[in-house]
């Protein structure tokens, strides 16, 4: 599977923040069951990497890729524990080498247009604009889709469902990251139908907007 092919599952990838490894199996079934099987579990806690092995073994349905990949040793973590894409929200050229070499489909994060220049440049067509509402949101996505309309972008930073499916109507959006989904307080609190409600809500939308 590659990174359009995982962008096309579904309108919203959730950004997953997991503190409690024993959260990551019944968030991720929630998810699944509201129509969201593209996960992205994030490397900013400690868990991270268990989280993605636990989601990747016992989840049903459910596609796990790592998000916040920043150095090169990330992708082969990300490997071992069962992820099958990765999130950055940049691009280096260490980076680059490590992605190509293991093979994990990768979406780079950019922010400028030299961003997407070099990130294409490096056989990345498939981008996630990041931090989107920073980088100029839906107007910035207009000006590059007509200079690169070979790039497909991903924008996350600052989405709602509200906002989701202006840019899910982009034609250069294949889909859009959020945090929306996954919200702290639902998780803490076990609220598993909650969580099962917003993702219904968030694969919906696909409808809306295209």
């Amino acid at each position: 599977m590659n990174t359009l092919e995982v962008m096309r599952i579904g309108p919203v990838i959730p950004v997953i923040v997991i503190d409690d490894l024993s959260h990551a199996i019944p968030l991720a079934r929630a998810l699944v069951a509201g129509g969201v099987r593209v996960l992205e579990v994030t490397l900013r806690t400690p868990v991270g990497l268990a989280a993605i092995s636990a989601i990747a073994r016992e989840v049903e349905g459910a596609i796990v890729g790592v998000g916040t990949i920043t150095r090169p040793a990330d992708f082969k973590q990300a490997l071992d524990a069962g992820a099958r894409f990765g999130v950055s929200p940049g691009l280096t050229p260490a980076l680059i080498e490590a992605a190509h070499a293991s093979g994990l489909p990768l979406l780079p994060g950019v922010m400028t247009p030299s961003e997407v220049i070099a990130a294409r440049s490096a056989g990345f067509s498939q981008l996630k604009l990041f931090p989107a509402q920073q980088a100029g949101g839906l107007g910035m996505l207009k000006a590059l889709g007509s200079v690169f309309p070979d790039v497909t972008f991903c924008p996350t930073g600052g989405l709602t469902v509200e906002s989701a499916p202006e840019f899910l109507a982009l034609p250069n959006v294949a889909c859009v990251g959020g945090s929306w989904l996954t919200p702290q307080d639902a998780i803490k609190a076990g609220d598993w139908a909650k969580i099962t409600a917003l993702a219904r809500t968030a694969s919906a939308l696909s409808g809306k907007a295209r």
